[in-house]
């Protein structure tokens, strides 16, 4: 039955455009029956039958699953939309889809320094998995992930690494998948030698020549398509010296899904094409589903914070934005090399793109995470920083009730 409901708004279509055209046959033939010749009738029924199976093989026959007939795209590539054979294959492995608790990838999940093989080369192994998990309670999406998380692995080098990496598909994924990283000089930013289909692994080696913070995605065809259903992530490439320390540091990453279903509708949720190149995003949230930055990032009055904060895209710009907190500092677009911004309220971050904020807690409380386009928060695009410790009320003084805001 989940099947069934996961597939219903395309039954629901392809049966509508065959009961139009049963209808339509048939009303000629009652109209036609007038001329009262049964050779003439027939003739032009099979006319009508002819001419309608000409216009709708080429035309009205689906050439692959999508959502909604007709939809046509013209990037360099395939467009958004998913081999009927995946599809057949989904519906009957259904069952056997790995289907974690949690899609979402712990914030606090970054590593502390960077590790080095004996050889002086830092491996990385990724895999890209396709799993069934909950954006919300009762909403389920079929998610494309490295590692089995959106988002995907931190990654973290220095400039002047070389990294080897290896990419594998894991062998219960329907679709091919490859690994641009943005930090990478090279074609594709690495796509182009990491395609793997379901089973298969591939591994390239890269030096990493530009300090900064870079999105990774997969970037088979459609680009959008793999995106949209959660496959990227940061990679750190800190400059010579390092960053300053500081007490916590937490990954964020925003990212936008596109269900048939309108927000909110439980069940499993068909990926709407249409909706994806419109730029109408059913979800928009932060590690990959609604509530994943509730009870995971912690500290104390006097601490010094350091996110790293990534968009996902594919069609918004966030506008980072920490509700009771200023930035003191800021690399703006990913840039470790330029001075930092300082003093910022918000920062805006491309589609694709990342951005590094810091800052000093000086007064307890919840401090909430939003993208201030703030029609999203009630997508899902939000997340708590929990602060404890004594109060200053020289910095403020007020009675706080439940449910303050901005």
């Amino acid at each position: 039955m989940e099947v069934i409901a996961y597939l219903w708004q395309y039954i629901v279509q392809s049966a509508g455009l065959a009961i139009a055209y049963v209808f339509a046959g048939l009303f000629i033939y009652l109209m036609l029956r007038r001329l009262h010749s049964r050779a003439m009738t027939v003739t032009l029924v099979a006319m009508f039958v002819a001419a309608s199976i000409a216009f709708y093989v080429p035309n009205g026959m689906p050439h692959a699953f999508e959502y909604p007939f007709f939809m046509r795209s013209y990037g360099p590539a395939s467009g958004p939309v998913l081999p009927l054979k995946n599809v057949w294959e989904f519906v009957q492995r259904f069952d056997e889809f790995e289907r974690p608790d949690d899609i979402s990838r712990d914030p606090r999940d970054v590593p502390a320094q960077i590790v080095y093989a004996q050889d002086g080369v830092i491996e990385v192994s990724l895999t890209a998995k396709e799993v069934i998990a909950e954006m919300a309670p009762g909403v389920s999406f079929n998610y494309w992930t490295f590692d089995g998380t959106v988002p995907g692995p931190f990654l973290r080098a220095k400039v002047g690494d070389t990294i080897r990496l290896s990419l594998t598909n894991d062998a219960t994924s329907l679709h091919h998948h490859n690994i641009d990283l943005h930090a990478v000089t090279g074609p594709g930013g690495g796509a182009a030698a990491t395609n793997v289909a379901p089973g298969e692994s591939k591994t390239i080696t890269f030096k990493a020549l530009n300090p900064g913070i870079y999105i990774y995605h997969c970037a088979h065809p459609n680009v959008a398509n793999h995106m949209a259903h959660g496959m990227y992530g940061l990679i750190l490439v800190e400059p010579e010296g390092g960053l300053p320390p500081v007490d916590h540091e937490f990954y964020v990453v925003q990212g936008e899904f596109y269900s048939v279903g309108s927000l909110g509708r439980k069940g499993l949720q068909l990926f709407n094409t249409q909706a994806m190149l419109d730029g109408d995003a059913q979800y928009v949230v932060f590690n990959g589903r609604t509530g994943a930055l509730v009870d995971t990032m912690n500290a104390q009055v006097g601490d010094t914070v350091r996110m790293y904060v990534g968009n996902g895209g594919v069609n918004y710009i966030s506008s980072f934005h920490v509700i009771g907190e200023i930035f003191d500092t800021v690399y703006r677009e990913g840039d470790l090399v330029s001075p930092p911004a300082m003093s910022l309220q918000s920062t805006m971050i491309p589609a694709g793109a990342a951005a590094v904020v810091e800052f000093k807690v000086d007064y307890p409380g919840k401090y909430v995470l939003v993208d201030h386009a703030l029609a999203r928060v009630d997508r899902g695009a939000w997340g708590l920083l929990n602060v404890s410790g004594n109060a200053d009320p020289g910095i403020f003084d007020g009675v706080i009730t439940p449910g303050g805001g901005h």
